[in-house]
């Protein structure tokens, strides 16, 4: 906690540190070493991914006492509107991580961040699988690499299913059943954040997938659901609610107020079973228990055993500005913050397995290649997964699926109704957007 303090501190220096003069005309020296300057390098997660990431910086630092890397991080809510603003003011950091639907919302002809590839000599590309650079492709330019590939996963507190004595559910049956069980205690057998954008909906989304075979939005996004798949959704969501397997709206709203729900006393101190998260992300969860011991649960299937739907995507990507007056530089770090083996081990599975080969690679040989991230990506790799459309987390989009949630929770309007309006909306803004 100390050294975040001091490298939040750092932050007020910002202004002074960055007068480094301006090299996008400039050429590198012959010998290869490049000019002193400095750099930022903003990110979003949770306390654990923030105490690796900064120790990766200090260990770049040490390395390069010429290129200062100047760290700028947060929780995710708020996040996106503080980096939009940035990027339409033109003052964002040099080394960005960036959000999957992010290249949809700010390089829609692939000129909104820098094009990798021009950087090949600097970033080992090599080190990662043709389909992982895909997803940063835009307009035949390389915009993004993603870090790794996650899904969201089930994760349980052992103390609480202890208490009520009560294993793990394995499928959507057994998931609400539990709600009797646990409600008699007192407690909820799982909870979904209302403040992380849609992840009640991605339960629900999940379950119709495997219901019906469909996916809910296709990678160029077309809405792949009817208005009846999507109050199917809904139907499904409400039966959580009135099972008491979740939380409502309004009872999360009085008891949380606006924190995330790893920030909840109620996840904090055990009274709630269960979470739903990405494998990615989960860290900041196990770091806020104060009691129990969270454990990677089932991909739930149906009452036939079918365990499709389930979904996967770049958890997060790295990207340089468009405006950088250091590409050299941020490549130089970006290639370290991916590959490099020490530092994959100072970063560990903070964000995911890594999909860079050598950062892998270092994790499996020191044995750190372990815990929930590798437990759920496991688990996720043994289903028949469907990757998730970029359009599907527009923050526009969760804007839709937050509001129908919020409305049926309510009980303001019926499902069918919530649905129609869903629908339209959805179609609607998926047609503007593309045009």
């Amino acid at each position: 906690m100390k050294k975040l303090i001091l490298i939040a501190a750092a932050l007020g220096c910002l202004i002074s540190l960055s007068a480094c003069e301006n090299r996008k005309s400039q050429i590198t020296a012959p010998d290869g070493k490049l000019d002193k300057c400095t750099l930022r390098f903003s990110w979003w997660g949770g306390d654990d991914r923030h105490e690796a990431t900064l120790d990766a910086i200090e260990l770049w630092n040490e390395r390069h006492p010429d290129i200062t890397v100047i760290p700028e991080y947060g929780g995710w809510d708020g996040w996106t509107e503080k980096i939009t603003a940035q990027l339409s003011g033109g003052t964002e950091p040099d080394i960005i991580q960036i959000n999957y639907d992010w290249l949809i919302s700010f390089s829609q002809d692939g000129k909104g961040f820098y094009d990798l590839n021009l950087l090949s000599d600097r970033i080992e590309l090599d080190n990662f699988d043709s389909e992982i650079l895909q997803f940063g492709q835009v307009e035949g330019k390389l915009n993004g690499i993603a870090v790794s590939v996650s899904g969201r996963g089930l994760f349980y507190n052992s103390e609480t299913y202890k208490r009520v004595g009560a294993e793990y559910p394995t499928n959507w049956t057994e998931l609400i059943s539990l709600g009797e069980k646990f409600s008699s205690h007192g407690l909820y057998p799982l909870d979904l954040d209302a403040q992380s954008g849609g992840t009640a909906w991605y339960l629900a989304v999940v379950y119709v997938q495997q219901k019906t075979g469909k996916q809910f939005i296709s990678l160029d996004g077309k809405l792949g659901f009817t208005e009846e798949d999507i109050k199917m959704a809904l139907d499904f969501y409400k039966t959580l609610e009135d099972n008491k397997v979740i939380r409502t709206v309004d009872i999360r709203t009085d008891e949380d107020g606006t924190a995330a729900l790893y920030q909840s006393p109620e996840f904090i101190q055990g009274r709630i079973g269960g979470v739903l998260e990405w494998g990615s992300s989960v860290g900041k969860y196990e770091m806020s228990l104060s009691e129990g011991v969270l454990e990677a649960g089932a991909l739930l299937s149906d009452e036939n055993g079918n365990n499709g739907g389930w979904m996967v995507k770049p958890s997060l990507l790295y990207t340089i500005s468009a405006n950088t007056d250091y590409p050299d530089e941020a490549a130089e770090f970006l290639n370290f913050i991916l590959n490099d083996g020490e530092a994959a081990k100072v970063l560990g599975t903070t964000r995911g397995i890594p999909a860079s080969h050598t950062a892998e690679k270092s994790l499996e040989e020191s044995g750190l290649l372990t815990g929930l991230a590798e437990e759920n990506d496991r688990l996720l790799d043994e289903l028949d997964t469907v990757t998730i459309s970029p359009y599907m987390e527009l923050a526009q989009m969760k804007s839709f699926y937050n509001s129908a949630i919020e409305q049926i929770s309510f009980n303001a309007v019926s499902t069918e109704e919530a649905a129609r309006e869903m629908y339209f909306s959805i179609n609607d803004y998926l047609e503007r957007i593309k045009k």
